[in-house]
């Protein structure tokens, strides 16, 4: 079997799970990625752990590319996922902290000196050895510090002193906690030894691979997370580019910065955006830095490290904290115009601009005086159990209400009856399941620093769990339909046929009761706002949350209008993201391989997508959203994507099948460079 054709099937399978637990996967910027020549894919941030790679599925249906990721050599020891990582490419990279073992005894770091580690009831002379790490329980945040030389069973001495998260001093720190281990009648901490492992056959295949000019993905990260922000680049991804330069002189390495976007990553059915930002050239100088050792290698590492963080920066969406991040959404929310919708990929763009903005501007009095506004409106949606999106279609006239709640309700009940048997069958892998991820979580948790719930490893081990379970749990069916069929006197040939026609309706039931779920779901959230419009009192009510909304739309339309110039200068109309003209109205395909029917992608409006939406829009023409063009005021520049957009957009209900119209207008304005660059160099 071919490597590429074990490829394509490894993929096309982990492409196939990746259809079934997300509902919509968008990519945008796959003009940006070279199509020959070694490549790095630096993916950030880390924050799905096993599921993260799905874009390299993207890349191969765009581009065709081979990529081979870096896996950690203890998930490449699993059976299931070893295989399948192995026949993607992977290459195998041995932490050294899955290695890591409890040490004999208690330690603590001298008073005078805080690189001199002394133990009670220790034997360092066995367990430890130069280069080898020791790392301190969590009460001292992992502390972590490299042995420089063992002097006795109860000392040894660091090479500096034990440093926490960004290489900070944890001294203080490891030191409180021993005294709080001395009240409480221990003598020092508990510790763990880790290993000193050489990578050099790992750094081979890495540069084997480039010379060969192929691509590879790594998350420089290290280490998966749940936080808003981007933990700190580990170097091995500086290493590999200017290790493998350095090696030939011949070899020209790009590196390819990868933004991951979820919509709730832990989530079953939510909704993700890969962004591809441009290609990041390796800087001579850094090579010829890197070739003199010593100081220069670290510094060189440094310099390109900056360069692929400030990469990420342009793709990726990074808040502060979760607050900020709540509070930008919110905004983004309000700043719609009615009427118009966001590709996915525009969400993520405007996430990522406002936060910019905010971080810039957020001590302005006119900021703080529209940050407690939004809150408060927030709130009030909490306490109605509404969502932004309901509110204008939630003060239409009660007897319309009435009507189209009873026709949802009635809806409802269809789309559970046909849910509800492929629920059932599939009910004991859904309870596992949960159980299981939230156990995980937990486990996680208890093992980190850096992550806020773990939320992270929620969503792999839901898929996991379900790759185990589902097998077993058909087989299972398929041998209690054998017996139903033995046992009502079938003949022998039906009892033989009926375990593979279990196999076969039992997926196929719950991929419908997968359609049907998500289409009741829909319905059944688009009811909260019927129900209020019928209770008498509400309306006013509803009128006065409608008219806070606009009110806010307004003032955050307003400050952006203000402020966006000052930030962005006469590049602000250029760089302003309006509603894509191109977005397909409520119904019908949007640009992409999936449908889109996000309560949190799109702006106006009730979003409701299910199979009767048609009944919604035609009959009752209670949903339908109007498309409107971008207006005069809004500059469009013919170099902008709107010219393209508008030039080139498909006829009728044509549609894009993959990526967004981002890649269309990328590719078209790439094209257009190349000929031009073309023609210049034949004049």
């Amino acid at each position: 079997m071919s490597s590429t054709f074990a490829y394509a099937l490894a993929l096309a399978f982990c492409r196939a799970v990746a259809n079934v637990f997300f509902r919509e996967i968008r990519s945008r910027g796959s003009y940006n990625i070279p199509k020959t020549g070694p490549l790095i894919f630096a993916a950030a941030p880390h924050h799905n752990q096993f599921l993260d790679g799905i874009w390299a599925c993207e890349l191969w249906n765009q581009l065709h590319r081979h990529v081979g990721f870096l896996v950690a050599a203890s998930s490449m020891r699993q059976r299931f996922a070893g295989t399948v990582f192995r026949l993607l490419g992977a290459i195998s990279v041995e932490r050294a902290q899955d290695l890591a073992k409890t040490g004999k005894g208690v330690v603590y770091i001298d008073e005078q000196d805080p690189t001199l580690l002394h133990g009670v009831g220790t034997n360092f002379t066995a367990e430890l050895g130069p280069k080898m790490q020791i790392i301190l329980p969590k009460s001292a945040l992992f502390a972590v510090a490299q042995v420089s030389e063992v002097l006795s069973d109860s000392e040894a001495r660091m090479t500096r002193v034990f440093s926490i998260g960004e290489g900070a001093d944890g001294t203080k720190k490891v030191k409180d906690q021993v005294a709080k281990a001395k009240h409480g009648g221990k003598e020092g901490l508990d510790y763990k030894i880790i290993p000193h492992v050489d990578q050099h056959e790992m750094y081979e295949h890495v540069y084997h691979r480039l010379k060969e000019g192929g691509a590879i993905g790594i998350f420089p990260e290290g280490g998966s997370h749940d936080r808003t922000d981007l933990l700190p680049l580990k170097s091995g991804i500086a290493l590999m580019a200017l290790g493998a330069m350095a090696s030939d002189p011949n070899l020209k390495v790009k590196i390819v910065p990868v933004g991951l976007s979820y919509f709730h990553p832990d989530k079953f059915r939510s909704r993700a955006v890969v962004e591809f930002g441009k290609a990041i050239d390796v800087p001579q100088e850094l090579i010829d830095q890197f070739k003199a050792g010593g100081d220069g290698k670290r510094i060189a590492s440094a310099k390109l490290l900056e360069l692929i963080y400030d990469g990420l920066k342009t793709v990726t969406v990074r808040a502060p904290d979760y607050e900020t991040l709540q509070l930008i959404q919110a905004s983004r929310r309000l700043y719609k115009t009615p009427g118009q919708h966001l590709t996915l990929s525009q969400v993520v763009q405007l996430n990522r601009r406002f936060i910019e903005g905010y971080l810039h501007l957020q001590d302005e009095p006119r900021i703080q005086a529209l940050k407690p506004r939004v809150i408060d409106y927030e709130r009030q949606l909490l306490a109605l159990g509404l969502r932004d999106h309901q509110v204008e279609g939630a003060t239409r006239a009660a007897w319309k209400s009435l009507a189209l709640l009873t026709y949802r309700t009635g809806l409802l009940l269809i789309c559970t009856s046909f849910a509800l048997p492929g629920v059932i069958l599939n009910a004991p892998i859904f309870i596992v399941a949960s159980y299981m991820s939230a156990k995980k979580a937990r486990e996680a948790l208890a093992k980190s620093v850096v992550k806020v719930a773990a939320r992270d490893v929620i969503g792999t081990w839901k898929v996991l769990i379900f790759l185990a379970l589902a097998p077993i749990l058909y087989t299972l069916y398929a041998l209690l339909g054998a017996c139903i069929a033995y046992r009502v006197g079938a003949e022998t040939r039906w009892i033989l046929a009926t375990p593979f026609i279990t196999w076969v309706v039992v997926p196929i039931i719950g991929y419908w009761a997968l359609q049907f779920g998500e289409a009741g779901m829909d319905v059944f959230k688009s009811l909260r706002p019927l129900l209020l419009g019928v209770q008498p009192g509400q309306h006013k009510r509803l009128e006065k949350l409608k008219q806070t909304r606009s009110d806010l739309s307004n003032e955050i339309s307003s400050v952006i209008d203000e402020f966006g110039p000052k930030l962005y200068g006469m590049d602000f109309n250029q760089r302003r993201t309006v509603p894509s003209s191109s977005c397909p109205p409520l119904g019908q395909a949007s640009v992409g391989h999936r449908k889109s029917g996000a309560s949190d992608v799109h702006a106006q409006g009730e979003l409701l997508i299910h199979p009767m939406t048609w009944l919604d829009e035609r009959i009752f023409g209670w949903t339908t959203s109007t498309r409107t063009r971008p207006t005069s005021q809004e500059t469009i520049q013919v170099t902008s994507p709107e010219y393209y957009e508008d030039r080139y957009k498909p006829k009728g209900n044509s549609v894009v099948e993959r990526g967004d119209w981002d890649d269309v207008i990328g590719t078209l304005q790439a094209h257009v460079k190349r000929r031009a660059s073309r023609n210049y160099a034949r004049h």
